[in-house]
């Protein structure tokens, strides 16, 4: 058995590892900003005293970005002391000269520091190189002692309104404990292949190297792969796992607990931090053919942006909801669907048109910051849930229009 208790701030909680970020001018102060506008950081680094395990989930976008194909040419089983992070610049569909210049700045920065296999990711635009003399500038104005969470989670910071950090001490009942910690970003181009985002988990538990890829993947699919947005996914998507063994504690039980509610947790503040949304979504789909099929089902629902908006509306007609699973492709009779909103009953064969009294019912449900949608299809025992947001006719018109 095992206890979990938050603890304030994320990083620095845990033993052995150093994290700092500095601006070197990737962002520049808005025209318009104050006087006393303070640049976050563009630059930034996550160390271990000591070469640690690794492992990582990436995006399943085909046109993976540099520092994604830089770290897939590292032997399986590789340790690593150093995360090298940057904002403002993807490095993402500049070809071999995009590794080449990752190489070029570790290169520049073990003449600094010691370096075991350094991995480096990157959040921005997408189709430029990197600056090299700018990102260059911040390995002498590192703090490589320093534990600045905070300024290490606003710098990786693009669309999002806030930082996302969070730390766990995790007791065992023998009185031994492990810490797990982690920051993320993500709030725009979210879709459940993973979800648009960097996190990196750090944990001083001595998780063995050949558990740690499937128990991180697991996470990802318990959380990150279950939420939707605009329905994009982006080239950089990251998801890292550092474990130092610093504690020298391990309790499987205990630290997959961990490590899922940790990502989960991440993931729904990335929900509720999306561009243009005020609420957060669950998608049931239960009484599918089989959990594959349910899946689908959720998916189409959380990804649709006619749902999207009409959950922004606050209009409680089922009719986008029924539409969407009816053109998801999986087995779905309208005479054995139900729809509900929390415990209320929207849908059913006896109950086809949306009544005054439940009407209003609805309504209020849907004004809250967070309900359930359950749908239950009456074919099988297949069951998914996935998590969705609103977004405004706005948000989708300005995306539309940008995108083409």
């Amino acid at each position: 058995m095992f206890t979990l208790f938050s603890l304030k701030n994320g990083l620095e909680n845990v033993p052995g590892f150093f994290c700092d970020a500095v601006n070197v001018g990737m962002r520049t102060k808005p025209a318009d900003a104050a006087d006393d506008f303070q640049l976050s950081g563009d630059v930034a680094f996550i160390r271990s005293d000591t070469p640690c395990n690794i492992a990582a989930v990436f995006t399943k976008n085909r046109f993976q970005a540099a520092p994604l194909r830089h770290f897939q040419r590292y032997p399986k089983g590789f340790q690593t002391n150093f995360v090298l992070i940057n904002a403002k610049n993807a490095n993402a569909m500049t070809g071999e000269k995009g590794i080449e210049d990752i190489d070029t700045l570790f290169e520049r920065l073990s003449q600094k520091i010691s370096l075991t296999n350094p991995v480096m990711s990157s959040t921005g635009v997408i189709g430029y190189r990197l600056d090299l003399e700018k990102i260059s500038l911040a390995f002498d104005a590192f703090d490589y002692g320093a534990n600045k969470s905070d300024k290490t989670a606003r710098a990786i910071m693009t669309t999002d309104k806030f930082k996302k950090e969070l730390c766990f001490r995790v007791e065992l009942n023998n009185g031994e404990a492990f810490h797990i910690a982690a920051i993320c970003k993500g709030a725009g181009m979210i879709n459940p292949a993973m979800a648009t985002m960097l996190c990196f988990v750090v944990t001083d538990a001595t998780v063995p190297a050949d558990e740690m890829q499937e128990m991180l993947q697991d996470a990802a699919d318990q959380s990150f792969n279950r939420i939707s947005v605009d329905g994009d996914t982006s080239t950089n998507d990251t998801l890292m796992l550092l474990s130092n063994g610093k504690s020298g504690v391990y309790d499987a039980e205990a630290f997959r607990e961990a490590l899922e509610r940790i990502t989960f947790e991440l993931a729904m503040l990335i929900l509720k931090d999306g561009e243009g949304a005020s609420k957060l979504v669950a998608f049931e789909v239960k009484g599918a053919l089989n959990d594959e099929e349910a899946m689908h089902a959720s998916r189409a629902l959380s990804n649709s942006l006619l749902v999207k908006t009409a959950l922004f509306g606050e209009d409680p007609n089922w009719g986008r909801i029924a539409s969407t699973i009816g053109a998801s492709g999986v087995a779905c009779d309208d005479s054995l669907l139900t729809i509900r909103y929390d415990d209320l009953l929207i849908y059913s064969n006896e109950f086809r048109e949306l009544d005054k009294a439940r009407e209003e019912k609805a309504y209020k449900i849907m004004k809250q910051e967070g309900f359930r949608v359950t749908c239950d299809l009456g074919m099988g025992s297949g069951s998914y849930t996935s998590y969705g947001c609103d977004l405004s006719y706005e948000y989708v018109k300005i995306n539309a229009e940008y995108r083409t």
